[in-house]
């Protein structure tokens, strides 16, 4: 995706952030178990499926925001860490492409998705369409695109694609993420609410 040398630094502070409040303390129950698991055998194929196959437009889709949703943010950032270095067992890449992936897909937009998910639900309001139309759909498409742009001004290319029309295909893939964030976080509301460590029925549901 990249090749860029630096990304280790944000990458480590991230990490050290994350374990500084100490994420485990959210798998004591158990709830969160099957969500994690099922990120760290399903998202590593999605993260390697543009090394895998040649195709015109690579398609990545991280599931960044949707594991900030299932896991909140300070467990997210190991996994998805773990994410990036699985999918460099499925199909190898160099450490510094995994590194990059690690932040700039990963990391980032999940980042930037809890600061704007905070400042919806501050100043809209803590409502079921807030959370599932908002943070799942809305927040995750302007949270990717936005650490696309970031990436393409850092320096990040798209194979294949002509550079006047990488801005175009990263909003095109910002809202692939969205349509799958959204998706899923209503379905999990609906039905696995206990899989959404942001989501609570007494904020929300107002119960």
């Amino acid at each position: 995706m990249m090749d860029l040398n630096w990304e280790w630094l944000p990458l480590a502070v991230a990490l050290a952030l994350a374990f500084s409040m100490r994420p485990w303390r959210m798998l004591r129950d158990g709830a969160l178990a099957t969500p994690l698991l099922a990120s760290l055998v399903f998202f590593p194929w999605l993260w390697a499926l543009p090394r895998m196959h040649a195709m015109p437009i690579p398609l990545i889709l991280s599931g960044s925001c949707l594991i900030l949703l299932m896991l909140g943010w300070p467990l997210a950032v190991p996994v998805i860490c773990l994410i990036a270095a699985l999918s460099g067992l499925v199909a190898p890449a160099p450490v510094e492409l995994l590194v990059a992936n690690a932040f700039w897909i990963g990391v980032l937009p999940a980042s930037i998705a809890l600061v704007l998910g905070a400042l919806l639900r501050r100043y809209v309001g803590p409502h079921v369409f807030v959370y599932t139309l908002g943070r799942g759909f809305i927040v995750t498409a302007v949270s990717t695109f936005g650490a696309s742009l970031l990436g393409e001004w850092a320096g990040a290319e798209l194979p294949n694609i002509e550079p006047t029309l990488v801005t175009t295909a990263h909003w095109m893939m910002a809202w692939g993420e969205a349509f799958m964030t959204g998706m899923l976080s209503a379905i999990f509301v609906a039905f696995r609410p206990q899989w959404l460590a942001t989501w609570s029925d007494n904020l929300y549901l107002h119960k």
